[in-house]
């Protein structure tokens, strides 16, 4: 099904999936998707599934809702289209864009994008103008930074972390972050009650950095980190 992928400053904080024909977002806490920020309207947006399609339409909100850096009042979702309310950035994934390990498991990777000058390049939609954002890995250096599963119906299964971001875990129960910056890697709990360990150790929001041969286990699965 389709969900939304909410962050501010580079960092995934929820991910939400659209289960209902009609879906609200705003500060207000009975809205389905909250955002508890004073530029977020009480009732900023809705999102209303028509079929296979998704439609987003502004509920006259305070700021605007803006689709791909331009401000809308009704517009069909595509997969990656990026929302921006306020300081927070929303990405759509469509109903067949979402992989995962076993009806359950959800690893959902953002691509890399390459440094862009602060003051004049415009940036691709969705990613906020940031010298913090690592360059692409080669080829040759991708392929020796992955999680492999280790239990569980997708067990044996490795993910190349070859993107800036990927979430693991279940939506609604627990997920978790790998990040990938200039000199290795760092995973932080993003959502869910059910908090990932490291090496038996709690992972918490503060990033923590991976070495390869850590154990990583996550809404009852366990994962290794691999670099070689």
């Amino acid at each position: 099904m389709p969900k939304m992928i909410v962050s501010i400053d580079e960092v995934v904080i929820k991910e939400v999936q659209l289960t209902k024909d009609k879906t609200t977002l705003g500060r207000r806490p009975y809205n389905d998707i909250v955002i508890d920020n004073l530029a977020v309207s009480g009732e900023h947006a809705l999102l209303q599934m028509v079929g296979d399609e998704v439609f987003l339409e502004d509920l006259n909100s305070t700021n605007g809702t803006y689709v791909n850096g331009k401000a809308i009042k009704r517009q069909q979702l595509n997969n990656g289209d990026a929302i921006e309310i306020g300081k927070y950035k929303i990405k759509f994934i469509a109903d067949n864009a979402a992989e995962d390990f076993d009806k359950t498991m959800v690893v959902k990777a953002r691509p890399a994008v390459a440094p862009q000058p602060v003051a004049s390049a415009a940036v691709p939609s969705g990613i906020a103008p940031s010298v913090a954002v690592a360059p692409p890995l080669s080829a040759a250096t991708a392929a020796h930074a992955a999680i492999k599963v280790l239990s569980g119906a997708a067990a044996g299964r490795e993910v190349p972390l070859t993107k800036v971001v990927t979430t693991i875990g279940k939506p609604g129960v627990a997920v978790a972050a790998i990040t990938r910056r200039q000199h290795g890697f760092v995973v932080h709990h993003v959502e869910g009650a059910g908090n990932p360990s490291l090496n038996g150790a709690p992972i918490g929001t503060d990033p923590i950095p991976l070495k390869s041969g850590d154990l990583i286990e996550l809404a009852g699965t366990q994962m290794q980190f691999v670099q070689t």
